[in-house]
């Protein structure tokens, strides 16, 4: 079976940081996207930032770039989200996806296939 668990999520203080980790089986890891969402209460589902496991492509929501980082261990079969300068704003539960064969990354929702259980991360003032 297919499965993407994430973990890392917790309460950070503003300005804080937090690594999210996407462990990634059932599926070969070559040749993917894998993407972070988040869906804060009451807020529609948002693309944070996704990577191909090929190349190493990146894309990022303008709210957060040049704060979070997104990589892949392609050995591990797992995606980090390296998440700096947290804002409260930025609290929400955290979600990985995937789909095989991109063109390129992307936030678009609709084009995965796969997708975890969440993780919470919360950001006090």
């Amino acid at each position: 079976d297919v499965q993407l668990v994430e973990s890392g999520g917790g309460l950070v203080q503003a300005g804080g940081s937090l690594r999210l980790s996407c462990a990634a089986s059932g599926f070969t890891f070559d040749d993917h996207a894998v993407g972070w969402f988040r869906q804060a209460p009451g807020r529609e589902r948002e693309g944070v930032s996704c990577i191909t496991t090929d190349d190493g492509s990146t894309v990022y929501a303008d709210s957060v770039k040049g704060r979070f980082t997104i990589s892949t261990d392609n050995a591990k079969n797992t995606v980090y989200l390296q998440m700096n300068s947290l804002k409260p704003e930025d609290t929400a539960v955290y979600y990985c996806a995937a789909f095989s064969e991109p063109r390129f990354p992307t936030l678009d929702a609709y084009e995965y296939d796969y997708w975890g259980q969440g993780t919470l991360v919360t950001v006090s003032s």
